[in-house]
């Protein structure tokens, strides 16, 4: 395989793993090379439509989790969304070419691999959906999660800064200083090291 390239590479067409999508059901197909921000941006445009109700994003190999980012992404821009997530395997089918030299008769050797690969379809729904169906998520509120996150502390009751802000941490108490360098004059003598310096 050290000198065959691969060409093209093509995804088995499978119907939708989702019951009663209507015809016209917007489909986000997420490839490995697809960006996020040109996706989001049609994806928003088309939810932001009142007539449409219901949104797919599907991707399989290394694109599976982009597509769990876009659906995140999507979800807590907009709020109050149902989703069914259903995970299954799809098979993709690779063209290699030999770039060494061919065979005698000049044809071009090719090489076609079939792969199975992990696969998602993510469906979410501005109009309820069927909560016991398997991959059921009840939809979250907008910002639900920032401001638990803000309102719990730590089990001790002290206060946690929402935004991670740095602290400065105590200086040194005085009488400190003596302990320690007590500590690495003993540490001196138990390992024969020589210490440089001794920060304060």
């Amino acid at each position: 395989m050290e000198n065959f390239k691969k060409v093209k590479t093509s995804e088995e067409e499978s119907p939708l793993p989702f019951s009663d999508l209507p015809p016209d059901v917007v489909e986000m197909k997420v490839k490995e090379g697809s960006k996020i921000r040109n996706l989001m941006g049609f994806a928003m445009a088309r939810m932001a439509l009142e007539a449409t109700r219901q949104i797919v994003f599907s991707g399989c190999g290394r694109a599976v989790t982009k597509t769990i980012t876009c659906v995140e992404i999507l979800k807590r821009k907009l709020g109050g969304l149902h989703q069914v997530t259903k995970v299954q395997y799809k098979t993709l089918v690779e063209v290699w070419e030999n770039q060494g030299p061919g065979p005698q008769g000049g044809q071009t050797e090719h090489l076609t691999v079939h792969k199975n690969v992990p696969s998602i379809c993510i469906l979410l729904s501005k109009d309820p959906l069927d909560p016991c169906q398997m991959g059921y998520q009840a939809p979250e509120p907008p910002g639900v999660l920032w401001k638990a996150d803000e309102e719990a502390g730590p089990e001790d009751g002290s206060s946690v800064s929402p935004k991670g802000t740095k602290r400065r941490l105590a200086a040194p108490h005085k009488d400190d200083q003596p302990k320690k360098a007590a500590q690495v004059q003993e540490i001196q003598e138990d390992t024969g090291t020589t210490v440089v310096g001794f920060g304060h």
